[in-house]
């Protein structure tokens, strides 16, 4: 951390002086040479300033006027290789405020925890880069230059989304995949190589509930883009205030849900455990008992359940007490679902024992099994009538319960968890990095959209290709590495966290930045033309929600589908925008 923080302060150390070494003298017909602000010759001749210019400029300027420095102090370039070094250099500052960002974060999680700092505080830090350069692409100068700008942010906010559903998203599927054996990937498992169908990965349930998610999140885009849907002009700036709206409200929903969601996970895996308790009860039961549990009429074979009352009875006492309820769960496999013994015979004892003597009678343990069994049957959607097949529903009910259980996953709050051997000093250097990270995105956000635009007009590359396929290198760099190495574990949980993170930044993106964006557009009167860009992001965040919905286990085929949508993003915006003219 501190040899990349040296770097990058020697990189402003660099910038902020620049302005003092090798100063350039132009005339006024000179815009191609880096510009200190002093104008005129002082009385140089123009051939010794044209000789000047061959030697530092090695791109010709198409446009006339002087650039304009930053601050009055950064250095600035009308020349497209100037303009590309300046790209890189501010994109890599802009690279590091997203990793101090998230450094900062992780540490704020370590000491606070989930909740109200991991589901609403880090996603929006995740998503302040972002958010920035599309403030300062359309904040600044005139309306009609904001107009020209915003492009910019637009393409920032389509660039990301579609990086991180296709390029990265396919490449997590790689790195992370395993064998898959009935139609599960098995952990730290890879001896099928590069197989299509054969390797690939597996996600829990709220991975799922994620995509489909960030397949909602996609509302405002929709709402914003039907005036020109209809080709209605009047209505465009009420539907950009609708849509900001909507955008703002799913926000704040979508925050609530993460701040919620460890809770609302909790919940449903106790539930769960509860009922692999109850089939595996059934089981043991089914397994060790002289007949059937029921009747041919639908009712508890009493007969058979005092046969089984009694063999758990060791003492012969007529009750069972805690140590005999012990063999009820011997076997049940309770490792599966990081359940202790103790745990498994407490839920049976709130279930059974209505006395609430710690212990069960012969009537507690029959009324017990017979609200079990027909339990598993209603959950299998059986009828209440009972037949020679009736039992069979128990073993189905025991596979339901396991597939539940592997689709949500492991329970997180069941691992020990370290303290901070000291909060107060962790605390500071977290603030401090979320302050640096902060101070860097706010300061070099505004340079760094400049850039792009001189390079754009020196190159007469639209300023949404550069920033497509430029920025969104810069800003989501290190949440992309660190997705990657995550995802190289091999493991269902890391493949899980690794998906859910990519739905969760691509969500904030079209909620948080378009929010900011449709801000912009709204109080300064811009117009919204963008329809090929919203259709890409469109297209891109509903195919992948929808994959990402219906299945839990990606083959490797379904990294063809991710990679080939970025390729067709980029021609999709051309065409429409170039030989269609959408825009």
């Amino acid at each position: 951390m501190f040899p990349k923080s040296f770097f990058t302060l020697l990189i402003l150390f660099i910038l902020s002086t620049a302005v003092y070494g090798g100063r350039v003298i132009v005339d006024q017909s000179s815009s191609d040479l880096v510009s200190d602000g002093v104008h005129g010759g002082g009385g140089r001749n123009s051939s010794s300033i044209g000789r000047e210019r061959r030697v530092i400029s090695l791109f010709a300027a198409p446009v006339e006027e002087a650039c304009e420095q930053s601050y009055g102090f950064l250095p600035c370039t009308k020349t497209a290789l100037g303009n590309v070094f300046l790209i890189i250099v501010y994109g890599y500052l802009m690279f590091s405020a997203a990793t101090y960002l998230s450094s900062g974060s992780e540490l704020l999680l370590e000491i606070l925890g989930p909740g109200l700092i991991g589901g609403l505080f880090l996603p929006i830090l995740g998503a302040l880069p972002d958010a920035m350069l599309i403030l300062v692409s359309g904040i600044t100068g005139s309306a009609a230059e904001a107009q020209s700008q915003v492009s910019v942010g637009i393409g920032l906010l389509a660039g990301s989304t579609v990086m991180l559903l296709t390029v990265i998203w396919g490449t997590c599927c790689i790195v992370g995949k395993c064998d898959i054996e009935n139609s599960t990937a098995v952990d730290l498992k890879d001896t099928k190589g590069l197989s299509l169908t054969g390797s690939g990965v597996t996600t829990d349930i709220w991975t799922s509930y994620a995509a489909m998610i960030m397949a909602i999140s996609v509302l405002p885009f929709i709402v914003v883009q039907l005036p020109q849907l209809f080709h209605s002009n009047s209505g465009r700036h009420l539907a950009v205030l609708i849509a900001l709206i909507i955008s703002l409200s799913l926000l704040l929903s979508y925050c609530l849900y993460q701040v919620f969601q460890p809770w609302i996970q909790t919940r449903k895996l106790a539930y769960v455990k509860h009922k692999h308790v109850i089939s595996g009860i059934l089981k043991h039961l089914k397994k060790h008992a002289l007949g059937r549990l029921f009747t041919d009429h639908g009712t508890p074979n009493i007969e058979v359940l005092e046969k089984l009352f009694n063999a758990i009875d060791e003492n012969g006492d007529g009750h069972l007490s805690h140590s005999e309820l012990r063999a009820l769960v011997v076997g049940i496999r309770l490792e599966e679902i990081n359940l202790e013994e103790d745990d498994a015979i407490a839920k049976v004892l709130k279930d059974f024992d209505t006395s609430c003597d710690d212990q069960l009678d012969l009537q507690e343990f029959i009324d017990g099994v017979e609200k079990w069994l027909y339990e598993a049957r209603s959950s299998n959607g059986s009828s209440a009538q009972a037949g020679p097949n009736t039992i069979n529903y128990i073993d189905d009910f025991h596979e339901e319960t396991r597939r539940e259980h592997s689709l949500l996953g492991e329970d997180q709050s069941d691992e020990l968890v370290e303290g901070v051997e000291n909060p107060r000093k962790v605390a500071i250097k977290a603030a401090l990095l979320l302050l640096l990270g902060t101070i860097i995105a706010a300061v070099f956000a505004d340079p760094l959209v400049d850039a792009v635009n001189n390079f754009s007009s020196a190159t007469s590359i639209p300023s949404f290709f550069i920033s497509f396929i430029a920025l969104p290198l810069a800003t989501n760099s290190s949440e992309a590495v660190s997705a990657i190495i995550f995802a190289t574990r091999k493991k269902k949980r890391s493949a899980s966290l690794t998906f859910s993170e990519l739905y969760g930044a691509v969500t904030m993106n079209n909620l948080l930045c378009l929010s900011v964006f449709l801000a912009i557009v709204y109080s300064r009167g811009l117009v919204w033309n963008f329809s090929s860009e919203v259709l890409v992001i469109l297209i891109v965040c509903i195919v992948m929600g929808i994959l990402g919905s219906i299945r839990t286990t990606f083959p490797l085929w379904t990294c063809l589908i991710a990679f080939a949508l970025y390729p067709f993003s980029l021609v999709l915006v051309y065409v429409l925008d170039y030989v269609f003219g959408w825009s």
